[in-house]
């Protein structure tokens, strides 16, 4: 076999999970925005030398501008090779992208071909990545779904959570957006990632799944903070068999003090993200809401949030677009206990 091995996508994608190393050669910038799962970022070239160099090519020439690329790319696999790869044996098998299966994933094969290494570079690059996982998005998953169903602070992540503990196939759409999925479900300091990531994320996990057993999965909406569930999954999704969590209110309340702590703690965060509901229930209740939250009243503002916002908009949205809703296991927990929530998780993961 002739290295490095230039391979098209489908057969990258058929052995993805067989490369020792997965090295993304693109700017940092690039890798940033989505990249193959598990990649790590060794640009040939870093942002600020890719100015450098697009620049000369328009302003000196496409000659000089390749001589100093050139010696910036030879500096650049020289370094990820003394700090990462001297301790690889012969045969590490590690797969090289680029943005378009060009010169920058090309110029790291061949150095990584010439030591000895079994170098495979993906044609056509992220690109090519990027378009077939569009085009797979795009078909109906065949999976079970169970789709968990459950007002405002039943605890639905927490079960999710719970039933991939216990080993059961779980597709978090929350965590993988790092969002809670309304008004107050940005986390602090952890920004969403690009749609491309988000989907590029949730073809990981669709792909790993065992079509033989349940994927346990929340009655998501269509989007997820800024965020777009793929619509062929959204649509398998809303026509699965539903489980529909049964909590006491005030169990709800202590749960979603305990889950929004960032917001319980920090009144005025509370109140800016209040603001985005003046529409829906006018200035003065949204007035009156945000003085129980600076006032620090905060188990009666969340009984009243749950019954005049949460409860009604959640209600009427899983009636309409969850079309086994009326048909739900039940699931009712007496507490919202760890233990609680690891005997409901065994019934459904048994079941």
């Amino acid at each position: 076999m002739k290295y490095p091995e230039i391979l098209p996508i489908e057969d990258v994608l058929a052995r993805l999970d067989d490369f020792d190393t997965i090295i993304d050669a693109r700017s940092p910038s690039e890798y940033a925005l989505d990249h193959l799962p598990n990649a790590i970022n060794c640009p040939v070239l870093d942002d600020e030398q890719r100015i450098t160099v697009g620049t000369m090519y328009k302003q000196v020439g496409s000659f000089e501008a390749k001589k100093v690329g050139a010696a910036m790319v030879s500096k650049n696999i020289g370094h990820h090779i003394e700090t990462l790869w001297l301790d690889k044996p012969r045969d590490w098998k590690p797969l090289v992208y680029c943005w378009r299966g060009g010169n920058r994933s090309g110029s790291m094969a061949t150095v990584l071909a010439k030591i000895g290494w079994p170098v495979v570079q993906l044609d056509g690059g992220y690109k090519a990545f990027r378009a077939a996982i569009n085009a797979q998005l795009e078909r109906t998953p065949e999976l079970d779904f169970r789709v968990i169903c459950g007002t405002t602070g039943s605890g639905k992540t927490r079960l999710l959570d719970t039933l991939e503990a216990i080993g059961a196939q779980v597709l978090d759409l929350e965590q993988l957006a790092a969002h809670r999925g309304s008004v107050l479900g940005n986390i602090p300091c952890q920004p969403q990632p690009s749609q491309k990531a988000f989907e590029t994320s949730i073809w990981d996990r669709l792909r790993r799944f065992d079509p033989q057993l349940p994927v346990f999965v929340e009655s998501e909406s269509r989007k997820v903070g800024s965020l777009r569930v793929p619509g062929a999954l959204m649509e398998r999704m809303r026509a699965s068999p539903c489980i529909a969590m049964q909590v006491a209110r005030e169990d709800r309340v202590k749960l979603l003090i305990e889950d929004y702590q960032h917001f319980a703690c920090n009144a005025p965060a509370l109140n800016a993200q209040l603001e985005f509901l003046v529409q829906l229930h006018g200035r003065e209740r949204i007035e009156r809401w945000q003085a129980m939250a600076t006032a620090g009243e905060m188990p009666a503002l969340v009984d009243e949030l749950l019954v005049d916002h949460y409860d009604p908009a959640y209600l009427k949205s899983i009636h309409r677009n969850f079309v086994q809703y009326d048909q739900a296991t039940e699931v009712a927990l007496a507490d919202i206990s760890p233990e609680s929530f690891i005997a409901a998780a065994r019934r459904l993961h048994g079941a």
